[in-house]
C-alpha cells in the first residue's frame, strides 16, 4: 500500500512539475506575435499543473513519512513529520512548496507573468528541486556532483520536451478549427523542433551519465530488475524520437509546402498524442525506478 501510493504520487509529481516547466517555457522561445488564443488557455493549464503538483506533493510527503515510520497509520505522527522535516528530501519539498505556492500568487494575480521570464524562473527551480530527491543525493564526493548535475540536466531537457507538448497541441487544435492560421504552424513547429533537438541530445547524454553511475556494465542492464526496467524507459524514448523526428523533416515541410492541409496537421496532432502517452509511460517508470536499489551500490 505504501510502496503503491509513493509510487503513483511520484508520478503525479513528476508528470505536474515537468508539465509546468516546459508549459511555463515555450513561449518564450516559440511564440512569435500572434498567440493564436494561446494566453488565457495555457494560464488556466498552469494554474491547475500548480494545484496538482501541490496535491501530488503533499501525497508524496505523507507516503514517504509512512514509509520511514513503516506504517501509513503513523505518517502524521509529530515525531516522524519533525524526522522527515530534518531531512535533504523535507527540506526540498518544503522548498518547492514555496516556490509553487509563488508560482500560484503569480498566474492568480499577474496574468502577464505567463509572457514573462519570472514564471518560467520559478518553475526551473521547482524542476531542479526534484533533482535533490532521487539517487543523487546517495552519491558522494565528486561523482555525486556529476551524478546531480546529470540528473537536473535530465529533468530540464525531459521538462522542455514533454512539457512543451502540451501548449503544442493547444495551438494545433487551434490551428484545425481554424485554418487561417495554419501556415504559421510550420513555423512555430521548426522552432519547437530546434529546441527539442537540443533537449533530445541533452537527453541521450546525461542519461549515458546516469546509467554508468547507477548500472555501471552492459551485463547489469539485463541482468536486474532495475536495468531491464531502464531498458524499457530507453525503447520508449526511442519512438518517441521516431515521432519527433518524422514531425520534423517529413510533416513540417509539408505543411510548408501546403499550408491549408488538414490532414498533414491532423497527423501532426496525432504525432504530438502518441509522444505525449510515451512520455507518460516514461515518467511512469522514471517513478518505478526511484523506489529501487540500482545494481551499482551507492
Amino acid at each position: 500500500m505504501l510502496e503503491a501510493g509513493l509510487i503513483a504520487s511520484r508520478f503525479v509529481h513528476f508528470v505536474a512539475v515537468l508539465s509546468l516547466f516546459g508549459a511555463a517555457l515555450f513561449p518564450l522561445y516559440a511564440i512569435r506575435g500572434d498567440d493564436a488564443g494561446l494566453r488565457p488557455k495555457l494560464r488556466l493549464i498552469l494554474l491547475g499543473l500548480i494545484v496538482l503538483a501541490l496535491a501530488s506533493g503533499a501525497g508524496w510527503f505523507i507516503f514517504t513519512a509512512g514509509a520511514m515510520a513503516g506504517d501509513a497509520a503513523l505518517a502524521f505522527d509529530p515525531d516522524t513529520l519533525s524526522m522527515l522535516r530534518s531531512t535533504e528530501f523535507g527540506q526540498l519539498w518544503l522548498a518547492r512548496l514555496v516556490l509553487l505556492l509563488v508560482g500560484l500568487v503569480l498566474l492568480a494575480w499577474w496574468p502577464r507573468a505567463l509572457w514573462g521570464p519570472s514564471i518560467a524562473l520559478v518553475t526551473v527551480l521547482v524542476l531542479l528541486s526534484l533533482a535533490g530527491t532521487g539517487h543523487a543525493r546517495a552519491t558522494e564526493g565528486a561523482l555525486g556532483l556529476i551524478h546531480s548535475t546529470a540528473d537536473a540536466t535530465h529533468l530540464l531537457a525531459a521538462g522542455t520536451w514533454l512539457g512543451g507538448l502540451w501548449p503544442l497541441g493547444l495551438v494545433i487544435a487551434a490551428s484545425l478549427r481554424d485554418t487561417s492560421n495554419t501556415s504559421a504552424i510550420a513555423e512555430l513547429l521548426r522552432r519547437f523542433s530546434g529546441v527539442g533537438t537540443i533537449a533530445v541530445a541533452t537527453l541521450v547524454a546525461s542519461g549515458l551519465v546516469q546509467t554508468w553511475i547507477l548500472v555501471g556494465t552492459p551485463t547489469a542492464l539485463i541482468s536486474s530488475g532495475y536495468g531491464r526496467l531502464l531498458l524499457a524507459k530507453v525503447a520508449l524514448f526511442l519512438v518517441m524520437v521516431a515521432l519527433a523526428t518524422a514531425n520534423r523533416f517529413w510533416l513540417t515541410p509539408q505543411l510548408s509546402r501546403n499550408p491549408t492541409s488538414q490532414k498533414y496537421l491532423a497527423r501532426l496532432r496525432h504525432h504530438v498524442i502518441g509522444e505525449q502517452a510515451l512520455g507518460l509511460g516514461v515518467i511512469g517508470i522514471v517513478s518505478i525506478l526511484g523506489t529501487l536499489q540500482p545494481p551499482v551500490a551507492l
